[in-house]
Formats: structure tokens, sequence, C-alpha cells
């Protein structure tokens, strides 16, 4: 996903910049917002685990099931720079990963994971982030309407399926095309409720990413 379109207003995040004169390996960062300049690679620098990442994305909702894994691509809100205001991370730059199944405090809900990082400039590199696990929940009853739930909305493809079987809405915009096999695996279990729990997340309010490893960039 490429398109984007409302950034968040403020100032950019920013990274103090924390150099190490280590030929090896170099030292772990205890402070959560410092980058850390890496010796011995070739004009590397480090963002530690514990930085936190704003992100953006094209809908204001997104709406899956609780047991649904679900591809989603979301977008670096601000550029991420350290205290020299070099961009670190450009605003713009995807974190392509998936919403998956996780619970908290022993409620299911879903969870943002990142796998990769993509580069306003085509450039992709691995990443280890994840976002707090969204536990918001709507009811979706038989012959109830889902303007408020589904609007401004992607939603992924089991909850497409099975808010089209419960009520009759087959015209729903999905993360993913739905495929037919799975509507036919659905059917025989939704056809027979009258109302499906979804999980309802607003990605620019729940799914900001937390490093939980450091990301090497070798970039400078």
């Amino acid at each position: 996903m490429t398109g984007f379109h409302r950034w968040k207003s403020g100032t950019a995040a920013l990274l103090a910049l924390t150099m190490t004169t280590a030929a090896a390996a170099p030292m772990l960062v205890s402070t959560p917002a410092t980058a850390q300049a890496i010796f011995g690679q070739p004009r590397g620098i480090s963002i530690p685990e514990g930085v936190t990442l704003p992100v953006t994305f094209e809908k204001e909702k997104v709406v899956v099931t609780p047991d649904e894994t679900s591809n989603l691509t979301l977008i670096v809100a601000t550029n991420i720079i350290d205290s020299n205001r070099n961009v670190l991370i450009p605003r713009g730059s995807e974190l392509v990963g998936q919403l998956e199944p996780a619970t908290f405090n022993g409620e299911k809900g879903s969870q943002f994971v990142a796998r990769q990082l993509v580069f306003p400039d085509g450039r992709k590199q691995n990443i280890d982030a994840t976002s707090a696990v969204v536990t918001t929940k709507e009811t979706i009853k038989k012959g109830s309407s889902t303007g408020k739930i589904l609007t401004d909305a992607a939603v992924g493809s089991a909850a497409a399926s099975v808010i089209a079987l419960i009520t009759g809405n087959n015209k729903i915009e999905t993360l993913e095309p739905i495929a037919g096999a799975a509507v036919g695996a659905l059917a025989s279990i939704f056809l027979r409720r009258k109302q499906v729990e979804v999980v309802v997340i607003e990605p620019e309010n729940d799914l900001n990413v937390t490093l939980r490893s450091n990301l090497l960039l070798s970039r400078f």
C-alpha cells in the first residue's frame, strides 16, 4: 500500500544520537529514545528496542475477527530524526506486517506485528516491532445496520465474510479479496448465528509500533 493522506500534526519524533568509540559490538543503550552510532560497521546506526514509531493509515478503522490473521501495511507518520536532525526513518516509510490474534488480560483481540520496513526510495529491511493488543469490540447482529462500524473502515477477509453472511451485505471493502473457499467454510457456521463479534481498530490511535529489538540502519 503506497497511498496515504492523513499525516499527524506536530513535531517529528526525535531520537538523541549517542556516540560510542567501541570498535566491536556496541554497548546497549539504556534510554529508549536514544539512537547509537555503530563503529566497526560501515556508517551504521542502531535504534534500540523500546522506541515507538507513530503510524497512520488511509482508513479511520480496521475491522477483523478476534481469530483473524490479515496482511496490513501502515505508514510512518512523522520523520524519525536524531539530535542533529538527520532523518533516520523518513515520513512515508511503510511498515509491512500482519494483524494477528492476541490476548491482553485474558481478553481476545488483535495486534499488529511489523516484519519489514520499506523506505520511500524502495529499500527494504527487516524490523521486529509490534503494537499494543487491541481488544475493542463491536457486536454485529442479524438485521442490524453496520453503517457506523464500517464507515471509513478496511475490513479483513474473515470479518468481511462473516459480516456478509450475517447481514447479507456483500459490498464490503476488504484488506484482501474474499476467497470463495473461505466463505464456503464459514457459511455452515455463521449462517446459523444471529450475531458476530469483531475487533474494531483505530490505526492512528491503536497501532503505533514499538521496537522489540534493536533496529540497525545501514543507510548513513
